[in-house]
């Protein structure tokens, strides 16, 4: 798969390494971010969140949108 913003601004053929998790897009590691998210398990009793972070992939914009201003 071929990144979405690379195409868009006439970069054609650079490689994606995932898909925005918010919106779809296909990126490339120049238009996308891996971020950490705490995983949260709804259970009974006892702990409710992972020990470790799980990876989740963002283009850019989504990433932007995301974080406090």
């Amino acid at each position: 798969m071929k990144c979405y913003d690379c195409d868009v601004t006439g970069n054609e053929g650079t490689v994606a390494i995932g898909v925005c998790r918010r919106c779809g897009l296909v990126v490339c590691p120049d238009h996308g971010r891996v971020t950490q998210v705490l995983v949260h398990r709804t259970s009974g009793v006892g702990k409710a969140s992972s020990d470790r972070p799980a990876r989740r992939v963002l283009c850019s914009p989504c990433h932007s949108a995301e974080r406090p201003h």
